[in-house]
């Protein structure tokens, strides 16, 4: 008898594990609740896997042998309650690709900042010393399509929380966990120890042969960490002092030791600016090393890196000011980096889907260099009850409104920064969706 698989959530991930389980002679539906976008809908067709849009068959859903749910659905989803109730086993789209992954390794990266700029930049660090990888997960395609249709021997996946709630075997060679901020609280019952739980699910079932790299200088992950031993090896990374392996940064120098190899170089090579983006690097350059990738090709990889589109991406400058898309800025960590790294006076459009913000986090920087903010939401409420009085504001509900009200406040000189620090579903079909538009608006001025 062939396995029953239902796949819950046609998107990316969702379409991607039933070509796999396709593939891998499963007995495959999948289901969506909404209609599938036009691409999807010919993939599965072409893979000769059953689907169901715009609504779910309950009978075939609760007698599957397992279900791969989509990680944008919530745990209290109607129909996530049924399969938790009936004891269905519910996986997520990673652990499927892991378990047919064969000898194949990966590096697997989460935090709340900085993923998917460390993602591609360990990516291009093993591209560049010429190994044979994919990059997949979170970061657009899908781990299980790249498992089905391309195989290889190392990938490296960007990884969220919501793909870590539901893994189950999943174990990384590499883990790399970046930082720890409150974030994605509304799918956490507002509780943010069950966010930094679903974060170390990353390192979970590693053993003594893999690797952990961390932050040592985020005292979320050291706590964590003091509670919950780590069975892997442990390399960590930090700007306040000095480790015997793994990696530090002193004096604008970054030292990386895996093993009896060092290595050093400065800051002033790394080609990603700003200090949170000095983290990332030193994770990448560690994650490189794990993989006996050479020094002088991390050297080279680390300074012909170019950043990824929607994050602190340069648009364009008109008339003297400047525009920055940071739309992948999806939580007030994000923004704050963003900020951080601002050398001129500044005006910031902010909002979007609040996903339980505490912009206190800001409110300095917002003081030190924010001449205005413009507020691009359905519900700007929060944003006016935290920054009334502390600088100017203006409500706008487009994007191309919110790039005429900055581009008015602007002075020649001024920065204009789309860092939103919330979700996008309100006016967008995601991060990326509201980046283009804010890039076209900008190139209408």
């Amino acid at each position: 008898m062939k396995r029953k698989l239902v796949i819950l959530g046609g998107g990316e991930s969702g379409v991607g594990a039933a070509v796999l389980a396709k593939k891998k002679d499963y007995d495959v539906t999948l289901m969506d609740e909404s209609s599938l976008k036009e691409g999807y809908r010919s993939e599965l067709q072409k893979a000769g896997v059953l689907f169901l849009e715009g609504g779910v068959n309950e009978d075939e859903l609760l007698n599957a042998d397992e279900v791969v749910k989509s990680p944008g659905i919530p745990e209290k989803n109607a129909w996530v309650k049924k399969l938790r109730a009936k004891g269905v086993s519910v996986i997520s789209e990673i652990e499927l690709a892991y378990r047919h992954k064969g000898e194949s390794k990966i590096i697997a990266i989460t935090g709340s900042n900085g993923k998917s700029t460390t993602t591609s930049l360990i990516y291009h660090i093993c591209k560049t010393a010429a190994l044979d990888c994919a990059l997949v997960g979170n970061i657009g395609y899908s781990f299980a399509k790249q498992v089905a249709e391309d195989p290889k021997p190392l990938y490296v996946a960007e990884i969220s929380s919501f793909q870590l709630d539901d893994i189950v075997r999943f174990r990384p060679d590499v883990a790399v966990l970046l930082n720890i901020t409150e974030d994605h609280l509304d799918r956490y019952d507002y509780r943010f120890e069950n966010y930094i739980r679903s974060k170390f699910r990353i390192a979970m079932n590693q053993t003594s042969g893999d690797y952990f790299i961390y932050n040592l200088d985020d005292d979320v992950i050291i706590q964590y960490m003091e509670r919950n031993p780590i069975h892997s090896i442990q390399l960590p990374m930090s700007m306040k002092q000095k480790v015997n392996q793994g990696g530090y940064i002193q004096n604008d120098e970054m030292h990386v030791k895996t093993g009896s190899e060092e290595q050093s170089m400065s800051v002033y090579d790394f080609a990603l600016k700003g200090k949170h983006n000095q983290y990332n690097t030193m994770a990448a350059s560690v994650a490189g090393a794990t993989m006996d990738i050479r020094k002088n090709k991390i050297r080279e990889a680390v300074q012909t890196f170019e950043n990824l589109e929607h994050r602190m991406e340069p648009v364009a400058t008109v008339r003297g000011v400047e525009f920055i898309n940071d739309s992948k800025a999806t939580n007030v960590n994000s923004t704050w980096y963003a900020l951080e790294s601002m050398t001129k006076p500044t005006i910031l459009i902010l909002g979007g889907v609040d996903k339980g913000n505490d912009y206190t986090l800001i409110e300095d920087l917002v003081k030190e260099k924010v001449k205005a903010i413009v507020c691009m939401g359905v519900d700007n409420s929060k944003i006016h009850a935290a920054f009334d009085g502390i600088t100017r504001l203006v409500d706008t509900g487009s994007a191309e409104n919110a790039v005429q009200a900055a581009f008015q406040v602007a002075a020649p000189g001024d920065v204009v920064l789309l860092s939103p620090a919330c979700a996008s579903f309100d006016l967008f079909s995601n991060y990326e969706d509201r980046g283009k538009q804010f890039k076209e608006a900008v190139k209408n001025l």
